[in-house]
């Protein structure tokens, strides 16, 4: 693709599987049931009643389990999809990189239900540049049914794209991104702050890991929600995180590069002593050296004039990790109900 030209010529050949088959229709390989249910409500501790017992419906966001072919797969069902990816391939965009799903639920579903489901190509983008390169987003949707019935819709976008740097992209390597010596280094980017987390970056602001406390069960939850995913109840008030904390889970990033990251680098699923689970990065030793179980001390980085971000220390010097904020206060008893973020 060296012409204007010759990038619309090839565009059109991608946008013209828009409405093909992704791939031919298939089977869940087994009903919806109330092992996986309990299964899937462990992982994510979710407690909510509606998942149990004689007229329990399975969580909505399990849609795609249902699918799912497991690792034997689902036999027979090529379709235009890989045709699609296969196109991209040989045009250099040979990285991929998953963007965002969507869901739709116009029914629950509930165990016994045996679902079917069918794969479209709804959209391909026009030619796009990117951080990572230039490529197209490439949309999928997926509809699920039970006994015909609409039961869920579910969209996955992926970006298809040629690296950056490489002969396939215009887009700059990450050399040419990366600020020149005496040049301010790139601006790290914004955490989404809206009205059900306001309250929990503004105790960041101050040093302080606010953990929302359901007023009506005590239970705790992170990240921040509107109401408890237990019992439902819309009040909440706050408590401060004492700071300890272990690797619960881990994943060192090499790829993709991108402004303000200097990869490779561990980000860490740490569960906190007050039982809840916050993602961020592990610092304090090599990222080869982060291991499961490792004990954790919440500490405060200063990213630029405007961004600070709670990280976790590792390491012997972790006790001392704290120093970056207040000491810790002790945990204040279930009130009416706050939101005043601390």
């Amino acid at each position: 693709m060296t012409t204007t030209e010759d990038c619309r010529a090839f565009t059109a050949r991608l946008k013209a599987y828009e409405g093909r088959p992704a791939a031919t229709g298939g089977i869940g390989k087994d009903p919806v049931n109330a092992p996986m249910i309990r299964h899937w409500c462990e992982a994510m501790g979710d407690a909510h009643p509606a998942y149990t017992g004689p007229d329990a419906v399975a969580p909505p966001t399990m849609l795609q389990v249902w699918t799912m072919g497991g690792l034997s797969g689902h036999t027979g069902r090529a379709g235009a999809y890989d045709e699609l990816l296969a196109l991209l391939d040989g045009a250099g965009c040979t990285a991929v990189v998953a963007t965002d799903c969507e869901q739709e639920y116009p029914r629950l579903l509930r165990p016994g239900d045996e679902v079917t489901f069918d794969a479209v190509i709804e959209s391909v983008s026009d030619r796009k540049r990117t951080k990572l390169g230039t490529g197209y987003f490439v949309t999928t949707r997926m509809d699920i049914r039970v006994g015909g019935e609409l039961a869920g819709t579910h969209r996955f976008r992926i970006l298809k794209y040629a690296p950056a740097g490489s002969a396939a992209s215009e887009g700059r390597d990450r050399a040419d991104s990366a600020p020149a010596r005496g040049e301010p280094a790139a601006r790290r980017p914004r955490p989404v702050v809206n009205r059900d987390n306001a309250g929990f970056w503004e105790g960041v602001a101050r040093h302080r890991l606010l953990i929302q406390r359901c007023a009506g069960c005590a239970a705790p939850r992170f990240p921040w929600l509107p109401g408890c995913n237990a019992c439902g109840c819309p009040e909440w008030d706050t408590v401060e995180a004492s700071g300890e904390g272990t690797v619960y889970s881990y994943v060192v990033m090499h790829h993709p590069p991108f402004p303000a990251f200097d990869p490779p680098y561990a980000v860490g699923l740490i569960e906190l002593a007050e039982g809840v689970r916050i993602v961020s990065n592990v610092i304090g030793v090599p990222y080869d050296k982060v291991r499961v179980g490792m004990p954790v001390r919440l500490a405060f980085e200063r990213y630029d004039d405007d961004l600070v971000l709670p990280v976790f220390r590792a390491g012997d010097d972790a006790g001392a990790a704290a120093g970056a904020g207040p000491e810790p206060k002790p945990r204040p008893e279930p009130g009416p109900g706050t939101r005043d973020g601390g």
